[in-house]
């Protein structure tokens, strides 16, 4: 299938690993003109040449979208996007009661604020190309919530009441934004949550979760950012504000 989006121009921010990155992948054999949007220099540049050998030339920006400086940063380096990626690593664990206020505005700046304003930024160059494509990697949190995890869960949540109002007032001109909501993928951010579970005596921690999802296993990144691809594709013109889970069958729900 053709996609559409050969030449387009793709920010995708958090990029250097995980999700972000298998987005990045995907979105670059497709054709598009890929960005990669990611704090640790590193990283970055491994992912990059990873990229390179696999897909060909992908840019880089060494930027923190959780501040003004670093969204400042991608939107004067990045120039015109018609395909914008919101990814950002999920705040620590805890319970409530230990919350500061630096805390709470911490969580909003990278895992809200972050992709409203990288958002407000481009979109208007989006509507005057006619064509725009926003994705907002949240969790499945949003729909599930977890305990300890209410820092995450409160803001993504803001931001999905955000692209509820704010997708319905640009769709007429073919942007759309909408919401990937993942569930367990084999990442080392999970992995590593994995492991230190298993210090804390859950020996069997990745069999046991894997047992629990329907599908019998961890998602990968790659097949994430295949329904990235095709949420950011022509044929996918029609949907918009959406929440779009990725969980194995995990969530049971009706909707």
């Amino acid at each position: 299938m053709d996609l559409g989006i050969s030449g387009r121009h793709a920010v995708v921010c958090g990029a250097s690993k995980g999700l972000g990155l298998g987005c990045a992948r995907v979105l670059a054999s497709e054709g598009a003109r890929v960005t990669l949007v990611a704090r640790g220099r590193d990283d970055l540049e491994r992912a990059a040449q990873e990229l390179q050998r696999e897909v060909g030339i992908v840019s880089t920006v060494c930027a923190d979208v959780s501040t003004e400086f670093g969204r400042q940063r991608i939107v004067e380096e990045c120039g015109d996007v018609d395909i914008l990626i919101n990814n950002a690593g999920g705040p620590k664990p805890g319970g409530f009661r230990d919350w500061t206020r630096e805390d709470w505005i911490s969580a909003l700046d990278s895992n809200a604020l972050s992709a409203v304003f990288l958002t407000r930024a481009f979109i208007d160059g989006m509507i005057a190309r006619r064509f725009g494509r926003i994705v907002n990697i949240t969790s499945i949190g949003v729909k599930q919530p977890q305990p300890m995890l209410g820092l995450s869960t409160s803001a993504r949540l803001a931001l999905t009441g955000f692209v509820a109002s704010v997708a319905r007032e640009v769709a007429m001109h073919n942007v759309t934004i909408n919401n990937l909501l993942p569930g367990y993928f084999d990442t080392l951010r999970l992995r590593t949550a994995l492991e230190a579970w298993e210090g804390q005596g859950e020996r069997q921690a990745a069999p046991a979760l894997e047992e629990k999802i329907p599908a019998g296993r961890l998602g990968t990144p790659e097949e994430f950012g295949a329904m990235c691809a095709f949420v950011c594709s022509k044929q996918a013109s029609y949907m918009t504000g959406q929440n779009i889970l990725l969980d194995g069958g995990i969530y049971a729900g009706t909707l």
